[in-house]
């Protein structure tokens, strides 16, 4: 597949990862090398991942705790004091080899240490490959809020290796996807359209709609790459989502999302929010339900749950003057910036989404 270029960094696919990294790597280039990985990683990935990888650099290997639940300051500081104890200087190079929970936290690690690490990311999941690990947002949750305290800093590279999507489980492919549903519904309709029959999809198909959903996402970026204004689309169905993954998160007697899962809740939602206020039509708004509904399982809220989480939204990034701001429809293929939603459309949203 042909790389991408983005500001300042290449996003390269398969077989081009390898070629590149060798290059890099070349005596003399960096002092030392970090590869940064959770447990999972580790395991499925990184045996493979190093068979790739020949260099005469000294290598080392930071590992800690897979789970949005370690996507942590704490976490953050062990990474620190692990780079200290192990020598690594300014002419250090990072590595992060892993899902979007180790491509946020590696990133602000790398983007930290000294005032600044070059690094680059190997996403692992498709979550990854298509959102975290492109457009050099890094950072961390602060309790159970998402991505509270972070930098945009931007990757050496980005290497993407189709491969590691065999090391997934089911439910972790369903998690990617949701970002890859977004990038249709916001800036391409021919994109989306190739979601409403998932059955006859191969492999080389999704290596194809990955490369695409890149290529999306990279486009914004380069346009507005601190989210002053466009970028924001990006953030459709992740106002609801991550209010609805952060409840999940820190509530015991609820089952944790994954973040796929909470996104496509939460695009269901701002797309009643959309139909209600005639930005898409009655059919469109039952495309998307339809679609999503076909592909994750039904979550039940109960009025406490939403009243809970509707608590949450006065922590989303985008707000402004205490004012909970949405990423909305246009039709399929557009979306607009900055719409306030008032409380009684989201419970009736909600509402629409149990029946």
């Amino acid at each position: 597949m042909q790389h991408i270029q983005s500001t300042g960094y290449t996003i390269y696919f398969n077989d081009d990862c390898y070629t590149y990294l060798q290059q890099l790597l070349l005596p003399g280039s960096y002092s030392t090398i970090f590869i940064i990985s959770d447990e999972n990683t580790s395991q499925h990935c990184l045996p493979e991942f190093l068979s790739q990888v020949a260099t005469e650099v000294p290598l080392e290997i930071i590992e800690f705790d897979a789970g949005e639940a370690n996507k942590t300051i704490e976490t953050c500081i062990q990474v620190w004091h692990a780079l200290t104890d192990l020598g690594a200087d300014r002419k250090s190079l990072i590595i992060n080899v892993g899902g979007g929970v180790v491509t946020d936290l590696g990133g602000f690690a790398a983007s930290t240490f000294k005032r600044g690490l070059d690094f680059i990311n190997v996403p692992t999941s498709l979550l990854a490959m298509v959102d975290a690990s492109v457009g050099g947002k890094t950072g961390v949750d602060l309790g159970a809020l998402k991505n509270q305290v972070g930098v945009i800093n931007n990757p050496i590279a980005v290497l993407i290796d189709t491969q590691f999507l065999e090391t997934l489980p089911a439910e972790e492919m369903r998690s990617g996807l949701a970002e890859m549903l977004k990038h249709g519904l916001i800036a391409d309709a021919v994109y989306w359209n190739n979601f409403l029959d998932l059955n006859n999809l191969s492999l080389t198909d999704l290596e194809v709609l990955i490369h695409r959903s890149v290529q999306i996402k990279n486009e914004v970026v380069i346009q507005d790459p601190t989210e002053k204004s466009l970028r924001k689309i990006l953030n459709f169905g992740h106002t609801m989502g991550h209010a609805i993954e952060s409840y999940f998160l820190e509530n015991e007697n609820k089952k944790t999302l994954l973040h796929g899962e909470a996104i496509a809740i939460g695009m269901i939602l701002e797309a009643y929010f959309s139909k209600e206020k005639n930005l898409i039509t009655e059919s469109e708004y039952t495309e998307i339900k339809d679609v999503i509904n076909s592909i994750y399982p039904k979550v039940d809220f109960t009025a406490d749950d939403i009243t809970a989480i509707i608590d949450l939204l006065i922590h989303d990034k985008k707000n402004e003057a205490g004012k909970v701001q949405f990423v909305l429809l246009e039709g399929i293929g557009n979306a607009v910036i900055d719409k306030l939603i008032d409380n009684h459309l989201i419970i009736n949203a909600f509402k629409d989404y149990q029946n």
